[in-house]
């Protein structure tokens, strides 16, 4: 590491004059044009990336709770002994609105041009971007309230009946805030400092000037307050990052700092509260089959602290071709829409991934027409629903769907929750998966039973004996009838073949129902004894 004096005499003497020197290669396209551009003393937002990085891989193997802490306090003291020569270098260039970013060891700063010049002929430097701005998602109009059709075609009441309904798991949601005086979200708010966050500092409690956060938050975990059930998982707790201002933009620098307040909300690495899934309703629309790697880093270290991070696959289609960022990222799960009579929405965006030239989206679900939370207007109107349209509305789905999961299998990993998701999903379209409906549609109840299940080994009836031959027990002929199994009583001419051994004989002396001795053909027969049907 150079001293501070020998870093910043390298800093002056490598300034270029403007217009001659030719690009850094760290500086990035849209900021390198715009330096062209402007006169030197128009100030610029940027992101300044440093070379040095954690390897999130590396805390593997360790229990949940202490690789989250041992994960972000060794991206903050790589920021801390990284980033030092940098910050002083900064304000000594007169840079303003400094902020650290330690999930991906970069700083956000306001410069001069030729300040930036300087800084990407740094070797320290990885790169150099505009700290761009996304705007909002459009909401949706309020609408004639519908069945939860959605909610039905998930399987997800079949879940409430067993009694599970998300207690224990929180979800959280990167979007336009959240109407936390709706009464169908109020009561689920986790509350806190550590349970809200607007990196753009103009509210300090849960807030929506848009309405679109609010929306995708009650597909979530919305109760019933409006007189049918609108949430997949209603007893979950809810979090939140208002990364869109009130005027419908979000910086970059405010994603990112966005996805670090996720990792730990309330400052303290040693405490657990980061929540179990994020979901994000939005992409980068301007970059279609583009793989934008801006927060590839950002979802790779929440993924490695085990959550579940789930994207909206886009509304690009309906061409081949049409993924966005970030749902295209390889550690993102990316979902599609369907309609209620299944069939893939037409704007739902396509694959091939433009990433890694994998499934695009990975899963699918309702999105067409789905019910939903909208607006009080700071409590004036309580029953305040609308219908949403989009690949916005199916996301939240599979994001609750895994919190739901989770609050019944809280020692799965949620990689393993993803693939249950996956091995279960009703396959639609081509058979296998495709490009327009991934793996399939989420069927809860199915991946319930999956994980219920994770050898794969049936015993329907219950009788103790497995139907598929690699489960330790002879095969059972007939796993819907507990009377009927290798260890039956066979009953002579009745037609069936109650041991499974492939004859209708009576067993002998080693049986009690021996037809030979009176036992008769009444004893046995396929009526009775049946289990509940794939709970092994």
């Amino acid at each position: 590491m150079k001293t501070v004096r020998t870093f910043i005499l390298f800093l002056i003497l490598s300034i270029p004059v403007l217009g001659l020197a030719a690009q850094p290669a760290a500086i990035g396209d849209k900021l390198s044009a715009l330096l062209i551009s402007v006169d030197a003393d128009v100030e610029i937002p940027v992101i300044a990336t440093l070379a040095e990085r954690v390897n999130p891989g590396q805390f593997k193997g360790l229990e949940k709770a202490a690789a989250r802490s041992a994960l972000i306090k060794a991206l903050q003291d790589k920021a801390a002994t990284s980033q030092g020569e940098l910050v002083r270098f900064l304000h000594q260039n007169n840079g303003r609105n400094i902020r650290s970013l330690w999930i991906i060891n970069a700083v956000a700063v306001t410069l001069k041009p030729q300040a930036v010049y300087a800084l990407a002929n740094n070797p320290a430097i990885a790169s150099i971007n505009y700290d761009d701005m996304l705007a909002a998602p459009v909401k949706q109009q309020a609408g004639t309230a519908i069945a939860e059709w959605n909610l039905n075609l998930i399987n997800a009441p079949v879940i409430w009946s067993e009694g599970f309904f998300g207690a224990g798991a929180v979800v959280a949601n990167m979007d336009t805030g959240v109407d936390y005086l709706h009464p169908d979200l109020a009561a689920t708010w986790r509350g806190g400092t550590n349970s809200w966050y607007d990196p753009n500092g103009e509210h300090a409690a849960p807030y929506d000037a848009n309405g679109h956060g609010t929306q995708t938050m009650g597909v979530m975990v919305a109760g019933s307050g409006g007189g049918t059930a609108v949430g997949v998982a209603p007893d979950a707790s809810w979090i939140a990052v208002k990364i869109y201002n009130d005027a419908g933009d979000a910086a970059y620098s405010a994603i990112h700092a966005g996805f670090q307040w996720l990792l730990d909300p309330d400052g303290d690495p040693s405490t657990d509260d980061a929540p179990d899934v994020v979901n994000g309703s939005w992409g980068l629309r301007n970059a279609v089959n583009i793989c934008v790697s801006e927060f590839s880093t950002d979802v790779q270290i929440l993924k490695a602290a085990d959550i579940g991070v789930i994207f909206s696959a886009g509304n690009e289609g309906p061409g081949l071709e049409t993924s966005v960022s970030p749902a295209n990222y390889v550690d993102s799960l990316a979902v599609g829409s369907i309609d209620n009579s299944l069939v893939v929405a037409q704007t739902s965006s396509r694959g091939p991934s433009a990433c890694d030239a994998s499934i695009y989206p990975e899963l699918i679900a309702p999105g067409e027409g789905v019910r939903t939370t909208d607006l009080t207007f700071g409590g004036i109107f309580p029953d305040s629903y609308t219908t949403g349209y989009g690949t916005s509305f199916a996301a939240p789905h599979v994001s609750a769907g895994l919190a739901l999961l989770h609050s019944i299998y809280p020692q799965l990993s949620m990689t393993e929750l993803e693939q249950a998701l996956k091995d279960s999903a009703l396959d639609l379209g081509q058979y296998g998966p495709d490009n327009d409906y991934g793996y399939g549609l989420i069927d809860l109840e199915q991946a319930y039973l999956t994980l219920q299940n994770p050898g794969g080994c049936t015993d329907a009836d219950s009788d103790g004996f497995f139907a598929e031959p690699s489960c330790g027990t002879p095969v059972d002929c007939d796993d819907r009838d507990a009377t009927i199994n290798p260890a039956a009583c066979d009953i002579k001419g009745d037609g069936i073949d109650q041991d499974c051994d492939g004859i209708d004989r009576t067993k002998g002396k080693d049986c009690p129902l021996d037809s030979s001795t009176g036992g008769g053909s009444g004893g046995g027969g396929s009526g009775g004894g049946k289990g509940k049907g794939g709970k092994g």
